[in-house]
């Protein structure tokens, strides 16, 4: 498999969890910051210009929450989701969603809002209020935390996802203090040996 990604995006979520499952892949960086994105290379493998899209055997997934299910799903021995329980199933879906559908929505809304509008008033409001939205969004994460991971002891790809996303709360001008289980969720997601190759492939290791 061949994963398509760009440092501190979305895509780290897919990244880890193929590291978890064991997956032979290979991460291909797209550099956002050139444009790459753009370009008629990388739009004949994603033509919405964004990341992760992986490329398997039988073709191009995209979408972070697709992409973690796949990998989940094609990898079951790994355990990274219920897949022989349709309500836990479920909640896993349910809260990968929230992060796909409001908490990365909000964010965008600080760090891309063009996409919603060309107004300069419009825009710098939307700047004000956003981190305002992304706090209420976090806390309401750290409120749906069931345990040391996401759905309680067990890990599942909720956990990269979640960590992925909450990599951003202090650039969004949130106040880690108040979301201290997301901060120690983080922590222990940083101890994962997974994890950690992630971060060293995409150059973001500490």
């Amino acid at each position: 498999m061949k994963l398509y990604y760009s440092p501190n995006a979305c895509s780290l979520a897919s990244h880890i969890a193929l590291e978890e499952v064991g997956a032979p892949h290979e991460a291909i960086r797209v550099n956002f910051s050139s444009g790459e994105q753009n370009s008629p290379d990388f739009l004949a493998i994603n033509p919405k210009g964004r990341v992760p899209a992986l490329v398997t055997e039988r073709g191009i997934i995209t979408e972070t929450p697709a992409i973690l299910v796949y990998i989940a799903q094609s990898f079951p021995d790994a355990g990274l989701a219920p897949l022989d329980d349709p309500f836990a199933f479920a909640q896993v879906q349910s809260f990968n969603a929230f992060l796909c559908a409001t908490l990365h929505v909000s964010h965008a809304h600080l760090r891309r809002p063009y996409r919603w509008a060309d107004d300069a008033a419009a825009i710098a409001e939307m700047k004000r209020k956003a981190p305002e939205v992304i706090g209420v969004g976090f806390a309401q994460a750290e409120a749906m935390l069931q345990g040391p991971w996401v759905m309680g002891e067990r890990y599942t790809i909720c956990d990269p996802y979640l960590y992925t996303i909450g990599r951003w709360l202090e650039g969004d001008h949130v106040d880690p203090v108040t979301v201290p289980r997301l901060m120690a969720h983080r922590a222990r997601m940083e101890s994962r040996p997974a994890v950690q190759r992630a971060l060293t492939v995409e150059g973001l290791a500490r």
